[in-house]
């Protein structure tokens, strides 16, 4: 055990991360930033995570060497980018388990993605007296779309509660979900308590009522390896600008039978098979869903950012972040009445840790962080029906990523210890 020779806690245990941080962090350019003078420490990945040179580099190139539209062109620049942009797609469907490519359908957005299937699927299927379930600690845009279209239909939106600690409440379970569920949406890993939900266990459970079952993976898919076929899951959805990738493209999985059943969420180019005045034939899945021209520069990057977590292995990356997530949270504890959210096992949670101090607003904290050169992200995350639970207008969130080692949690804890002499707390 190391002797506290700087601001390090001898109660800390020390991290043994199976990655090598350091040379991460060369591979980051904006890390090297000087942020009011100090460097920047980056604990706002739950936001938007930085990008690699190589995904920098991977859009750059495609505007220098590939650009053209897709699908459609017969020429060699078109060939080349439709090239690209489906060797993407595949690149998805392996990672995400090995799924067949045409389930895996691009969005805007993990959030453009719950949408589209409230537009098509939970529209048609979804009916006065039916029962939609989510959980207590939902992400508002795995949230509002089931409120708008529960009031729409008038069917019923049901919870699942959260314990104290932070876990969801399955005690109760089978009177929550039962032969009136016709959808069951719940978060893989929570923005805000950090929590990794039994979604294997909660599909089995939806799919016996005869429920379908949406997984929003936006926090968990960046994190740890993700097995759409072993959870079962109907629908899975998530971000490429948490996961290394550019914003403005997200995933929709969802298994090709229910997708070949669903209208089309957008009209327009692609996704069309054949047009006449008095009638129109829809494209193939995944087409039929993406119509217009695509964010192709940002796809074909997203490419780069999966061989990245890949050649990292993304079990080594769970590892790390366990290890670094004990290591903050042991930190945090030394904090006199600083209160964390969540789980405090490191291994039922993520690196997202939400923390309140008992004097100082989240948002104080934040800007006087910001003077340090540390981000993190302040406010109520979008969710608020949660922070109510919680009995918090707003939480402090530091979120943890590959790039960030022992070192960037000794700054913020530095900095908030300094901060409370600033503020006299």
């Amino acid at each position: 055990m190391p002797t506290n020779t700087n601001n390090r806690s001898p109660k800390a245990e020390t991290v043994h991360s199976p990655l090598d941080i350091d040379r991460i962090k060369a591979d980051f350019p904006i890390l090297k930033e000087k942020v009011n003078n100090h460097r920047l420490v980056y604990l706002d990945s739950a936001a938007t995570s930085q990008k690699p040179e190589t995904v920098i580099n991977a859009v750059t190139d495609y505007y220098r060497r590939k650009n053209a539209n897709i699908h459609r062109g017969i020429h060699y620049l078109a060939e080349k980018a439709t090239a690209a942009y489906e060797l993407t797609r595949e690149r998805v469907a392996g990672f995400i388990g090995g799924v067949d490519p045409s389930e895996v359908v691009f969005t805007r957005g993990t959030t453009e993605g719950i949408n589209l299937i409230a537009y098509t699927w939970a529209e048609h299927n979804i009916n006065e007296g039916d029962e939609i379930v989510i959980t207590e600690m939902e992400h508002h845009a795995n949230l509002v779309p089931w409120v708008v279209l529960a009031q729409k239909k008038k069917a019923a939106l049901r919870r699942i509660p959260i314990t104290i600690c932070g876990h969801l409440d399955l005690s109760h379970i089978d009177d929550i979900i039962t032969s009136k569920t016709k959808l069951v949406s719940v978060t893989h890993m929570s923005n805000v308590l950090g929590t990794i939900n039994p979604v294997e266990e909660i599909a089995r459970l939806a799919h016996r009522q005869g429920a379908v079952v949406l997984v929003d993976g936006a926090q968990a898919a960046p994190h740890m390896t993700v097995d759409v076929k072993a959870m079962d899951a109907d629908f899975y959805v998530f971000s490429s600008h948490k996961m290394l990738g550019p914003t403005g493209v997200g995933v929709l999985y969802g298994k090709k039978h229910i997708l070949e059943s669903m209208p089309p969420f957008n009209m327009g180019g692609e996704m069309i098979r054949e047009v006449r005045f008095d009638r129109v034939t829809w494209n193939e899945v995944p087409h039929k869903f993406e119509a217009g021209t695509p964010d192709i520069a940002n796809v074909v990057a997203f490419e780069a950012a999966l061989s990245y977590l890949e050649l990292l292995g993304m079990d080594r990356i769970r590892e790390h972040e366990i290890a670094l997530t004990r290591y903050a949270i042991e930190r945090l504890s030394e904090l006199e009445g600083l209160e964390i959210q969540g789980p405090q096992e490191p291994e039922l949670r993520g690196g997202a840790i939400s923390f309140t101090d008992p004097t100082i607003h989240p948002h104080d904290i934040s800007t006087f962080l910001d003077t340090r050169g540390i981000a993190i992200r302040a406010g109520h995350h979008c969710a608020q029906p949660l922070m109510r639970i919680l009995g918090k207008v707003a939480t402090a969130r530091a979120s943890l990523y590959i790039y960030n080692d022992e070192a960037d949690v000794d700054a913020l804890i530095e900095a908030l210890i300094e901060m409370r002499r600033y503020f006299g707390a």
